[in-house]
């Protein structure tokens, strides 16, 4: 089976998080998932580069500071592994273009469980409710 190595943006601005809805997707269980921003590392990228060039590419959003690494999620999908890497963020303002993405939202922490979460962000989630 397939594992899928990816950065994800948690981006807080003024207490408040990105919070990106996926399109149409091959895949039943992602469709339509609210997640946090990211992608797919490249080779010759470190985790922070790939992290700032899928939110400029996704979003055209800069990152002012990389807070933290949050806990990394190890995730069993049907059809592949997902191994991702979510890093805290301050962007330099909270304007965004959706690129790749139909819908996003600023909620605070308490408001996050409200979204229906693609299944390996569930656990970011838990952990911004848990320690922020």
């Amino acid at each position: 089976m397939k594992t899928i190595e990816v950065v994800a943006g948690v981006i807080r601005f003024e207490n408040q998080y990105l919070c990106v809805q996926r399109g149409a997707s091959k895949y039943e269980y992602i469709h339509h998932k609210y997640e946090f921003p990211g992608g797919k590392i490249e080779e010759g990228e470190s985790e922070e580069q790939a992290l700032r060039r899928e939110l400029k590419e996704e979003l055209e959003i800069e990152i002012k500071s990389i807070i933290k690494k949050l806990s990394i999620v190890d995730h069993q999908y049907p059809d592949f592994r997902l191994i991702m890497h979510p890093y805290l963020c301050e962007p330099m303002s909270n304007n965004i273009q959706l690129k790749e993405h139909i819908d996003f939202k600023w909620l605070s922490k308490n408001e996050l469980q409200k979204l229906d979460w693609a299944a390996a962000d569930l656990p970011i989630v838990k952990e911004l409710q848990n320690e922020f």
